[in-house]
């Protein structure tokens, strides 16, 4: 079983498929059962869960060493494009953030927007005051949860690597969700090891040292056309070169979270191929640097 002081802790985001029952309790005893250490609630279309019930997800997480993201619903748009709209979106990250909070977990994940067609220097200025003042309710309510925008695989999404983290750095309490899988779809390139070092190099740059220590990300097979993501594929079924990904990870020590988002029934499946893989690249790592110092003594 693997243990919760991993330096990155794998899991599934929304309830691993073999869960013998439903409710996010059963899910994450179900994970530890898996020997993973994460799961990420999927509130994908709405937030509807008592006090109680979060409460019960606190404990049960607590109780089994597993750490707890949440993904926030979709239909969140930081760019709304009239009141009402706006008003809606603001109240369905409050509440995933809230909720969240209440059940341990310490890391809200959601969609930041489209640009509609406008500037995207426009669009970002936009975002950034609307993050601002959602931050800053959660604060004066002690909602001290991460924010962390995704990064978004189609063009005509807002959500660049360097727009994520600069809101990151505008704002605190806000860091980057980032989705490796969706960077790919939205450039086209992206998977390579020297890519995938150039990403965690623009973390480290413009975040520092804890960019990298306290990274959540998102991974999974991708099917894409020149305009972005078109929907999520197994690994086995994808082009993306994970084993050069997590070597990178390891290359720049980075510690937190992957939540793994391939379609049912594949993403139990592949969660357990990317956290493997992780060990066995770390333990040849391992190997060679004792084998380096035999060889120096």
């Amino acid at each position: 079983m693997s243990s919760p002081s991993e330096p990155i802790r794998f899991g599934t985001v929304g309830s691993p498929q073999t869960t013998p029952k439903s409710g996010t309790p059963a899910a994450i005893e179900h994970i530890r059962l898996l020997g993973m250490d994460h799961l990420e609630i999927a509130w994908v279309q709405s937030v509807r869960v008592s006090d109680k019930t979060c409460e019960a997800i606190r404990q049960t997480a607590e109780d089994h060493g597993v750490s707890l993201s949440v993904h926030a619903p979709y239909y969140i748009n930081l760019n709304s494009q009239t009141a009402d709209l706006m008003r809606k979106s603001d109240e369905r990250l409050l509440q995933a953030a809230r909720k969240g909070y209440l059940s341990g977990a310490r890391d809200i994940v959601f969609h930041p927007g489209s640009y509609h067609e406008q500037p995207p220097e426009s669009v970002y200025e936009r975002v950034k005051e609307k993050l601002l003042e959602i931050r800053g309710i959660l604060d004066e309510e002690g909602v001290t949860v991460t924010l962390r925008p995704e990064t978004m695989g189609k063009s005509a999404m807002f959500g660049s690597l360097d727009e994520v983290i600069q809101l990151s750095r505008d704002i605190p309490g806000v860091m980057p969700c980032i989705d490796f899988a969706h960077l790919h779809a939205r450039t086209g390139a992206l998977n390579s090891y020297d890519e995938f070092a150039s990403i965690l190099k623009d973390v480290q740059d413009g975040l520092g040292q804890e960019g990298l220590e306290n990274l959540h990300a998102h991974m999974s097979g991708i099917a894409y056309n020149d305009k972005g993501e078109r929907h999520h594929l197994p690994l086995n079924e994808a082009d993306l070169r994970y084993r050069e990904l997590l070597q990178a990870l390891l290359d720049f020590g980075v510690r937190g979270s992957i939540a793994v988002e391939a379609p049912e029934p594949f993403h139990v499946a592949d969660a357990l191929t990317l956290q493997a893989t992780l060990r066995r690249l770390r333990d040849q790592q391992d190997e060679g640097d004792v084998e380096d110092s035999g060889e120096e003594s």
